[in-house]
C-alpha cells in the first residue's frame, strides 16, 4: 500500500511537471506567434463570427489576442501554485515524518514496557534506546532524526512505561479475572439460592393447601358428631336405667 501511495506521487509530480512545461511552451508560442501577426510577418487567424446576423470584422485576431493574453496569466499564475504544491509536498513530508517517527515511538515503548532498558541518565538512556531503534528489523529504513526523536519522546515517556509495564498490566489482569470469577461464583449461588427460595415458596403453598382442606374436613367431622352424639346419649342413658333395674330385682327373686 505503501509503495502504491508512492508511485501515485511520483506519478503526480510528473503530470504537474508536464502540464508546467506545456503552458509555458504554449503561451510562449502564442506571444511569438503574436508578435510576427502584428508586424505582419504571420497572418491573423481568420474565424467567421457572428453576432444577431451581423459578421464581425476581425474576429480571429480578437480571439487570437484574448488567447494569447490568457495564456500569458497562466505563465504568471503557475508561479503561486508552484508555492502551493511546495507547501503540500513539505506538509506530506512532514506527515510522513511523523507517521515514521510515531512508528519507530512504538516500538520504543514496547521495549520499555517489557523493561528492556536499565539505564537511568538521561545521555544514557536516550543512547539505549537510539541503539536499540538502529538494530530493530522494522526501522532501519528510517531516517536517524527520526529514530533519535523517538528514542527522546520514549525517554521522556519512561515514567508512563514502569507505571503501565507489562508485568503491571498482567497483574492488574489477573486480579480482574480473580475478581470476574468470584462474581460470576456468587451470582451462581445466587440463582441457586432464588431457585431454592422458590421451591420452597411453592412446597409451602401446597402445604398450607393440604392443612386447609384436612381442616376443613375436620370442621365437617365434628359437625356430623355433634348430630349424632345426642342420640348416642339417649341410648346410653336408657341402657344404663334398664341395668339398673336389672340389679334391684336380682335379689328378690333369690329371696
Amino acid at each position: 500500500m505503501v509503495t502504491f501511495m508512492h508511485g501515485l506521487r511520483v506519478i503526480a509530480y510528473l503530470l504537474h511537471r508536464l502540464a508546467f512545461v506545456t503552458v509555458v511552451c504554449a503561451a510562449l508560442g502564442a506571444v511569438v506567434y503574436t508578435a510576427l501577426c502584428a508586424f505582419n510577418f504571420m497572418p491573423w487567424l481568420e474565424i467567421p463570427l457572428s453576432l444577431s446576423g451581423r459578421p464581425i470584422e476581425s474576429a480571429g485576431l480578437w480571439v487570437q489576442s484574448s488567447l494569447t493574453g490568457l495564456a500569458v496569466l497562466l505563465v504568471f499564475f503557475l508561479p503561486s501554485n508552484k508555492r502551493i504544491l511546495a507547501l503540500e509536498n513539505s506538509h506530506r513530508s512532514f506527515q510522513l515524518g511523523m507517521h515514521d517517527v510515531a512508528r519507530a515511538y512504538h516500538h520504543a515503548h514496547a521495549a520499555d514496557r517489557a523493561d528492556a532498558f536499565k539505564l537511568s541518565s538521561e545521555f544514557d538512556s536516550v543512547r539505549e534506546r537510539l541503539v536499540y531503534l538502529r538494530n530493530h528489523p522494522d526501522l532501519g529504513s528510517l531516517e536517524p532524526d527520526v529514530l533519535e526523536a523517538a528514542a527522546q519522546m520514549s525517554h521522556i515517556s519512561k515514567e508512563l512505561a514502569n507505571i503501565y509495564s507489562d508485568d503491571a498490566l498482567a497483574r492488574a489482569r489477573d486480579f480482574l479475572r480473580q475478581r470476574q470469577t468470584e462474581v460470576d461464583n456468587f451470582n451462581s449461588r445466587i440463582n441457586t439460592a432464588k431457585l431454592v427460595a422458590t421451591e420452597l415458596k411453592h412446597w409451602l403453598h401446597e402445604v398450607e393447601l393440604e392443612e386447609s382442606v384436612a381442616a376443613s374436613q375436620l370442621e365437617r367431622l365434628r359437625d356430623e358428631l355433634h348430630e349424632v352424639l345426642p342420640e348416642l346419649g339417649k341410648i346410653a342413658m336408657v341402657e344404663v336405667e334398664a341395668e339398673r333395674d336389672t340389679i334391684t330385682r336380682l335379689p328378690r327373686a333369690a329371696e
